[in-house]
């Protein structure tokens, strides 16, 4: 039995809880075990609300329990550094959420403190562990679109009064909140022989950016282009276009259906997305798949390939000008 303890009581940490408990339901080896948040009584009342058996009102108090076995950082991105390396100070299994931290240079310390300290820790970029995946990989592989040539993406939505998007402090911006994403789908299907990235953005009047344009060009020859906004919703879906017809998400984040069209734009396949309690329930899978081997990453998302996107989004950030207090 996998108990996880969950590290911070926002939003994000009750998709997690509803996950674990739905899993502990249908009868996975996973126990959702304990919260941690700022106040002892934010942390009860999380409890309370989701059946939890420990709540302790500071993060470091959870991390001493020793039946704790995977912590879920449900923090702020700005904050995940430094709360990964306290989850590793204790030897704690860490599965962090999205992006993984503000800047590359923390993640290289977060990794090597991870790998000196001989303890577990992965990315929760949830797309990269859900069957939609292997789903989208097998359909290009079988070559029901011919060769893939292009790639659209956007993710967008109103989000700009939050001051997780606003504020630098926060790392705030289009890019670290939704561009994450898009950027993530364009390396499951394009790989990561990058030959060179053009961008542009608009910032909001804090500094941080509110809307992009991305296209990676590859040395093969494939564009992927990239739209993320905080400003407006978008459809917010992918499309792959190939020689022989394209093939089409009906969300970046979470796809339920994929469509294929042949080159006359007719709809020739649909494949439905199994069944899922939020789609959460795939990374943690992986983490205890990872744990149970003595693995120190996730092969679904290796320490490598965070580091390569964290990277790119820094880029992307000097390009723009955006910087953060901490970079």
């Amino acid at each position: 039995m996998m108990r996880i303890g969950i590290l911070g009581a926002g939003n994000i940490a009750r998709t997690m809880a509803r996950t674990v408990r739905g899993m502990g339901a249908r009868g996975d080896a996973v126990q959702l075990y304990a919260v941690a948040a700022r106040s002892m009584e934010r942390a009860q009342t999380f409890a309370a609300e989701w059946g939890i058996a420990k709540a302790y009102g500071s993060y470091e108090a959870m991390l001493c329990d020793p039946q704790v076995d995977l912590v879920y950082v449900a923090t702020p991105h700005s904050h995940h550094a430094q709360h990964a390396m306290l989850c590793i100070e204790h030897g704690k299994a860490v599965l962090c959420e999205k992006p993984f931290t503000g800047n590359a240079a923390q993640a290289e310390a977060v990794f090597a403190m991870a790998k000196e300290r001989g303890v577990f820790i992965t990315e929760a970029i949830w797309p990269r562990y859900m069957p939609s995946r292997a789903i989208i990989r097998d359909l290009l592989e079988e070559g029901v679109i011919g060769r893939p040539v292009l790639l659209t993406a956007d993710f967008g939505g109103d989000i700009q009064h939050s001051d997780r998007i606003r504020l630098p402090e926060l790392a705030g911006g289009a890019l670290l909140d939704l561009g994450v994403y898009t950027i993530n789908f364009a390396s499951m299907v394009f790989g990561t022989d990058v030959e060179r990235v053009e961008s542009s953005a608009a910032l909001l009047e804090t500094g941080v950016d509110h809307t992009e344009s991305i296209s990676i060009c590859y040395r093969g020859g494939q564009i992927a282009q990239l739209m993320n906004t905080v400003l407006v919703q978008t459809p917010s879906v992918s499309a792959v276009y190939g020689t022989e017809g394209c093939l089409v998400t009906d969300s970046i984040m979470n796809p339920k259906k994929i469509d294929i069209y042949d080159r006359s734009r007719r709809l020739v396949r649909s494949v439905t997305v199994p069944e899922q309690i939020t789609g959460y329930e795939y990374e943690v899978l992986a983490c205890m798949r990872a744990l149970d081997s003595g693995a120190l990453e996730c092969p679904e998302m290796p320490h490598t390939e965070t580091l390569r996107i964290m990277r790119m989004m820094d880029d992307l950030r000097a390009q723009w000008g955006v910087r953060y207090p901490f970079d």
